[in-house]
């Protein structure tokens, strides 16, 4: 489950069998409508398991074709708009999408497949408070919904309500203990709140076996900012290990210059902060102005500090040191 725009879960599309949607006698019109609506969802299973883009957008037009007739006939509307809504998502016109959603919102204004699929496409177009508005209608419907109240929370920390977010969060205690998408964002709405229970969350996302060296990067700057320098240490060193040298977001050499940061600040007599920076260039660190701001700190020794502008100079030299 992972903020830039949310990536929510999107395990509410459910196909609309028709005898979910259809009510009520069967007459000449309706079986016709029926069967349009049959061919249209042929169609958009055909489109679902093909792998061709080209192939996949031409089933969708003609999923689109039937999907429209049968929409034309009470009977079928509501089906019909909401599977026209999931071609438009599944072919990126969110706009489009929404407006099919809300029109079944409409007249059923209850309809939870619509409310959670509305509030997905306003996601995507970054309508956070509207998203926000109708996972709030849809958790007053459906309160149990642990996936339902992850999507919440996930829109609330992406507006930056990480005291929502938790609150959310905290109301389905077996979810945080059994799913990892769960737990980690009621970690990192700790973490950007300063809590220190953060490190317990955190550590409870890698004993389950999370791999991610994202998290093990955040979980690492969450014990550096609680001082436990020495356990930070060894998530750094063992993050620099997993690390592929083609590897980004973290790189190896941005994680070396973590590791000499830290060192330089908090153990600024360790020579291994100095060897451990130029290992960082070494491997293609290049950022100087994290360098120029390193200077800045407080508890960067003056020698430590000459040897850093060598470094700053070498980077500038293209590597080389100044002669």
């Amino acid at each position: 489950m992972k903020a830039t725009a949310p990536a929510c879960r999107a395990g509410f599309w459910v196909i609309a069998v028709a005898a979910v949607f259809f009510a009520g006698c069967a007459s000449q019109a309706a079986a016709s409508a029926e069967e349009y609506y049959s061919l249209g969802m042929a169609y958009f299973q055909l489109a679902e398991a093909e792998t061709d883009s080209g192939r996949k957008s031409e089933k969708f037009r003609e999923a689109e074709r039937w999907l429209n007739r049968a929409r034309m006939v009470d009977k079928t509307r509501t089906a019909s708009e909401y599977n026209l809504g999931r071609i438009a998502f599944e072919t990126g016109r969110f706009e489009e999408a929404l407006d099919y959603f809300e029109r079944i919102l409409k007249t059923d204004p209850d309809n939870i497949m619509a409310l959670k699929a509305a509030a997905y496409s306003r996601i995507k177009i970054r309508d956070f408070e509207g998203a926000e508005s109708l996972y709030n209608r849809v958790l007053a419907l459906t309160p149990e919904s642990a996936d339902d109240g992850y999507n919440y929370a996930l829109v609330c920390y992406a507006m930056e309500k990480y005291e929502k977010a938790l609150e959310i969060l905290s109301g389905y205690p077996i979810a945080l203990r059994e799913n990892n998408d769960a737990l980690l964002l009621y970690a990192r709405s700790l973490a950007k709140l300063d809590r220190i229970e953060a490190v317990d969350n955190y550590a409870l996302l890698i004993a389950n076996g999370n791999t991610d060296s994202r998290v093990r990067y955040e979980y690492a700057l969450i014990l550096e900012k609680g001082e436990f320098y020495a356990k930070a240490l060894e998530e750094y060193r063992t993050l620099v290990k997993a690390l592929s040298a083609e590897q980004r977001d973290p790189s190896k050499a941005f994680i070396r210059f973590t590791i000499a940061r830290l060192l330089l600040t908090a153990d600024s007599e360790n020579p291994e902060g100095i060897e451990t920076l130029n290992t960082a260039v070494d491997e293609g660190f290049t950022d100087t102005a994290a360098l120029e701001a390193l200077l800045e700190h407080e508890g960067i020794t003056a020698s430590n500090k000459e040897e850093i502008r060598k470094i700053i100079e070498r980077i500038e030299n293209g590597g080389e040191p100044e002669v």
